[in-house]
């Protein structure tokens, strides 16, 4: 939910380059609205809906299968550039550029705009964001992707910040010609400094849709406690609930709920993550309703300036494991 991109297809995410050395690091295009910096000195804003799960979601792993090798140069404390080679018989294998600028306009010690980032590989496949903040109040995220030389997907977000509110528009695919397309409006308030309440309107509308158009509301909340964050949308669709608990500095842990009601199906997922700072390590883990367990290892190699990651994913009831391993440099 929130998200136009997943409503009509299903692209290949765009992973950002880390950011070059003494630059701010950019935002990605589902980072919140609002950072600890801005929050101070806008009160209560309570960011964008869209990153309602933000928190519990950041601690789950993401697996991936195969080989992968990626080295990172900063060209500048604006610019850095990546390289990046994987092999998977799952994914799409091969060779990647990425490319990543940072700009000049320094909101806080962690932002700066605007944020031009992207990755192309040789047959020309392209993944873009544009992402500008022009004031305090507006900043626009544009999103594109090009396979095998057409437009596969765009998305076009506004974000509006209040004293305490954020109002979004997201455009996504929207084709003049062959009139269809979607479009979600999203709002969401702070009632105290630590009860969010919103809603989603999405709308989509082509050919492809049955009856030529439909549209679905969705009630959104979130709870911020000291140590943990319990966040939650309904619609007539079905319900995502999240729960995130913050242990110490070293331990976290997540809960998600994801109901379907067309589909008359339910998955619970529990996730943490495990940061050993003296050991240079971040472990985060992963067991569903599902019977699926996945995991993902990441270690520093000090002094030098790599990262081992290992992935491993198994569903006991499938019989299916996937397993990867990979290298960053720099």
């Amino acid at each position: 939910m929130g998200n136009v991109l997943a409503s009509s297809f299903s692209p290949s995410p765009v992973t950002p380059p880390a950011p070059p050395t003494g630059a701010p690091p950019p935002p990605s295009a589902g980072d919140s609205f609002t950072s600890d910096e801005t929050v101070k000195v806008n009160g209560l804003n309570p960011g964008a809906i869209e990153d309602l799960h933000k928190k519990c979601k950041d601690i789950f792993p993401v697996n991936f299968e195969g080989a992968k090798l990626m080295v990172n140069k900063g060209l500048s404390n604006h610019f850095q550039i990546s390289h990046t080679l994987s092999m998977s018989s799952i994914t799409p294998s091969g060779y990647r550029f990425g490319a990543t600028y940072v700009g000049t306009k320094q909101l806080s010690p962690t932002e700066a705009y605007p944020v031009l980032l992207g990755d192309i590989d040789p047959s020309g496949n392209l993944n873009a964001n544009i992402i500008h903040q022009f004031n305090k109040h507006i900043r626009t995220k544009f999103a594109a992707q090009i396979q095998d030389s057409r437009y596969v997907a765009s998305q076009l977000t506004t974000d509006f910040k209040g004293h305490d509110y954020t109002a979004s528009l997201t455009l996504g695919n929207i084709d003049i010609f062959n009139g269809s397309g979607v479009a979600v409006l999203h709002y969401l308030q702070s009632v105290t400094p630590k009860v969010a309440a919103g809603a989603e309107l999405a709308y989509q509308y082509g050919s492809q849709v049955p009856g030529g158009e439909i549209a679905v509301l969705s009630l959104a909340g979130r709870y911020t406690g000291q140590n943990c964050v319990l966040s939650g949308t309904l619609s007539t669709a079905g319900a995502h609930i999240c729960y995130y608990h913050k242990g110490n500095d070293q331990v976290q842990v997540g809960v998600e709920v994801e109901t379907n009601l067309r589909l008359g199906e339910s998955v619970a997922t529990i996730g943490y993550q495990l940061d050993l700072p003296k050991a240079n390590l971040v472990f985060k883990g992963t067991v569903d309703s599902n019977w699926t367990v996945g995991a993902v290892l990441e270690k520093k190699l000090q002094p030098l300036p790599f990262t081992l990651a290992l992935s491993g994913m198994l569903n006991h009831a499938k019989n299916q494991s996937r397993f990867g391993c990979g290298l960053i440099i720099g």
